[in-house]
C-alpha cells in the first residue's frame, strides 16, 4: 500500500516519444507500470505521446507526469523540446533518459541559457563544433555498465538512497563539459558523474521534480522491481494529482558539479 491519500484522479502520465519494439526501453514500460501498481501501489494512467505530436501546443500539460524517453534520433526534435519545456516552466513532474537526458539539456541551453545555437550532434552533424552542446563520446556506452557517483543531499541521491550506483546505458552521446559553468550559472545542478567526471545526472532544484539521466533507468534488473527514480517519478506524479507538489528544494553538499 501506497501509504497516502488518494489522488483526486488518476495521475496521468505523458510517455513522450517515438514508440518502437525495437527499442528494448520502449518494450520495458508496460512491465515497469505494471510493477509499480503491484509492488508499489502507484497506479500511472499511461499515455504515448509521438514527439511530432508533442509539437502541439499544451500537448503534455494537462499530464501529472512527462517521461521523455530514449529512441533518438527523435521524429520531431521540437515536439521533445516542446514537451520539456512545458514540463519545465508548469511544474510537472519530469524525467528524461537517455535521449531525454540529452534533449533535456539542449532546452535548457536554449530556452533558459540563451545559447540558441545549442546543438545535438546526432541531429545536426554539421553544427559549429562550438555550439555542441551534446556531442559523440570518445567510448561508446551502448551496452555498458558503469558506476555513477552521485552529489549528497542532490534529490537524485534521495530517491536512490546511496552515493554511488551502478547504472546501464544505450548511448553513443553526451554532454560537453565545455557547457557545464554556463548551464550552472543558470540554476541546473549536475549531481551524478561517472568515474572520469562525464556527466550522467542533471536536476533542477527550483522545479518540483526535474531530473535527467544519460543511463537508462528502465533496464535496470528484468523490469520486475521498478528503479529508484522511475519509482520517484510515480511518486511525484501521485502528489501531483492531489495537488500537493511543491518544490523541496535539495541542500546539496557542496556546489557545482561533482
Amino acid at each position: 500500500m501506497m501509504g497516502m491519500n488518494s489522488p483526486t484522479h488518476t495521475p496521468r502520465i505523458a510517455l513522450v516519444g517515438d514508440r518502437s519494439p525495437h527499442v528494448r526501453s520502449h518494450v520495458r514500460i508496460p512491465l515497469l507500470l505494471d510493477a509499480l501498481a503491484e509492488r508499489d501501489g502507484l497506479v500511472l494512467d499511461a499515455y504515448w505521446i509521438p514527439t511530432a505530436d508533442a509539437e502541439a501546443l499544451g500537448a503534455v500539460r494537462r499530464f501529472d507526469a512527462v517521461w521523455l524517453l530514449p529512441g533518438s534520433p527523435y521524429v520531431s526534435e521540437a515536439g521533445a523540446l516542446a514537451a520539456i519545456r512545458t514540463a519545465r516552466e508548469d511544474g510537472i513532474p519530469f524525467l528524461g533518459t537517455c535521449a531525454g537526458f540529452q534533449h533535456a539539456l539542449i532546452e535548457y541551453a536554449r530556452d533558459v541559457c540563451g545559447l540558441e545555437r545549442a546543438a545535438h550532434a546526432e541531429n545536426d552533424p554539421s553544427a559549429d563544433p562550438d555550439d555542441l552542446l551534446i556531442a559523440p563520446l570518445a567510448c561508446s556506452l551502448v551496452g555498458h555498465e558503469g558506476v555513477v557517483r552521485v552529489t549528497p543531499g542532490s534529490r537524485a541521491e534521495k530517491a536512490l538512497g546511496a552515493e554511488r550506483t551502478t547504472e546501464r546505458y544505450h548511448c553513443n552521446y553526451g554532454f560537453d563539459n565545455r557547457h557545464l559553468d554556463t548551464l550552472g550559472a543558470h540554476g541546473l545542478r549536475f549531481t551524478g558523474v561517472d568515474e572520469e567526471g562525464g556527466i550522467r545526472i542533471a536536476e533542477l532544484p527550483s522545479h518540483p521534480f526535474f531530473l535527467a539521466t544519460l543511463f537508462q533507468p528502465e533496464l535496470a534488473g528484468d523490469g520486475t522491481r521498478p528503479h529508484p527514480l522511475i519509482r520517484a517519478l510515480a511518486t511525484a506524479a501521485t502528489e501531483h494529482a492531489r495537488g500537493e507538489l511543491a518544490v523541496k528544494a535539495p541542500t546539496y553538499a557542496g556546489a557545482g558539479a561533482l
